[in-house]
């Protein structure tokens, strides 16, 4: 089925008021023009009539896109585009528009950026695969795929359901955007930059063809956005399958293999979404798993928390309690059904002497550190000989000196949880559910 006239349901104000909300609640920064979100409703109160009537004639040229090259956790950069505001609330009103259209196609082994889909869904399909015995994975990386989405293949499978001129005209131009990188314009031959809330839901609908692929030929396979893993019963049979679809997204999809990165693996040498699997070794279930935190997703949060609880930072105490209860929250939500929560109590005693230190540090002179230590409850010797002490400050940060009267429960006060307390408040709602 072909759908037209769909820029009078894009332009609909009711759909326009929808995607500029979402785009003001999802914040972000301002674009080329500098306009951010604040400053949003003003300029569109000014410009909105205009704006309209340009969408509606297919005159409308979206400016260009602020480009930002951002680090990969896997190495290497990913290019981020930003959107002025008012492409970004344009574009957020297609995606409400096209979504719908081809939710409906979509595969169930596609997970990311889909409505009522999410990153635990591709986790519970890979493991289950894995226990039912498909335990040689092809870990599929697509060489920088936003880098190299080929703009006539994607509109045309655009176009192939879209049969409004108008609009296929508007999301070609959303494609071909110039990038400015540091100040420098530069026109976009393939890309397709993320940062707009359109880049998700076009990057669905090429790689669509992909598991469309994958399912004809029987294979079962987990996608996430551009990261993909199938699931094959023995070596053989991957290193066939992996030759045949690197042809496949070679030929058909224009798309490349990152022949680096893609490797045939174990469950054991396998991450998906920065989780790893382990071995259960529970009597009757031999070679079964479990979702388990990667090494290095640990080793991220780590450095994370560096950075909040750098001691040298002049970031005030109570912010960085903020920032570190935020970043807690979201990190044991995400890997609520993986194990590795054993390493808590290690990974809050060590924040707990950061904190301390930040503290310490804060205190500066003896004589700071002596009314601190009086008013924490020491008698006059105690708070002298630890107020002179001559330990280092990570050593006083880590010893009785700090932990018998900067305690847990005064850094509870100060609003501080622990990762440990608050998995078990998120594991014992899990358990009753």
């Amino acid at each position: 089925m072909k759908y037209d006239n769909l820029m009078d349901r894009i332009l609909n104000l009711d759909n326009l008021r929808i995607a500029y909300r979402k785009v003001v609640s999802n914040d972000g920064s301002a674009g080329i023009d500098g306009i951010n979100v604040k400053e949003l409703k003003d300029h569109l109160k000014a410009n909105m009539l205009s704006i309209i009537v340009s969408l509606r004639s297919g005159r409308y040229m979206p400016q260009a896109v602020l480009g930002k090259p951002i680090q990969k956790s896997t190495g290497g950069t990913r290019l981020l585009g930003i959107p002025t505001t008012t492409d970004r609330v344009i574009q957020q009103a297609i995606h409400q528009v096209l979504s719908p259209m081809w939710e409906e196609e979509f595969s169930e082994f596609s997970y990311g950026f889909r409505p009522k889909r999410n990153a635990g869904q591709a986790l519970s399909q890979g493991l289950e695969y894995i226990n039912a015995g498909y335990q040689d994975v092809i870990d599929l990386d697509l060489k920088s795929f936003f880098d190299e989405v080929n703009h006539d293949k994607l509109m045309g499978l655009i176009s192939k359901k879209i049969s409004d001129k108008t609009l296929l005209q508007l999301i070609r131009r959303i494609l071909e955007s110039e990038i400015v990188i540091e100040g420098k314009y530069q026109k976009a031959k393939k890309e397709a930059p993320q940062g707009g809330p359109l880049s998700p839901l076009l990057s669905n609908i090429l790689l669509n063809e992909f598991d469309v692929e994958l399912s004809r030929r029987g294979h079962r396979f987990v996608r996430y956005a551009d990261d993909c893993s199938i699931f094959l019963r023995s070596k053989r049979s991957a290193l066939r399958v992996l030759t045949s679809i690197t042809h496949y997204l070679d030929c058909t999809l224009k798309l490349k293999v990152n022949a680096e990165k893609t490797s045939i693996c174990r469950p054991v040498n396998f991450e998906l979404l920065g989780h790893s699997f382990t071995s259960t070794y529970k009597k009757g279930e031999k070679g079964k798993y479990r979702l388990s935190i990667s090494k290095k997703s640990w080793m991220r949060l780590k450095e994370k928390i560096k950075v909040i609880t750098k001691k040298t930072s002049p970031i005030p105490f109570t912010e960085r309690i903020q920032r570190l209860n935020w970043l807690m929250r979201g990190w044991v939500n995400y890997f609520k059904v993986a194990t590795g929560y054993e390493k808590f109590k290690y990974l809050d005693s060590w924040i707990r002497c950061r904190l301390r230190y930040c503290i310490w540090k804060g205190w500066k002179k003896a004589n700071r550190r002596y009314r601190a230590f009086r008013q924490l409850g020491l008698d006059h010797v105690k708070a002298k000989q630890f107020s002179n002490s001559r330990l280092g400050g990570w050593r006083i940060a880590c010893s009785p000196i700090m932990g018998t009267t900067v305690t847990e429960e005064k850094l509870k006060l100060r609003g501080y949880e622990s990762f440990r307390d608050y998995y078990h408040k998120v594991h014992s709602k899990l358990i009753v559910t």
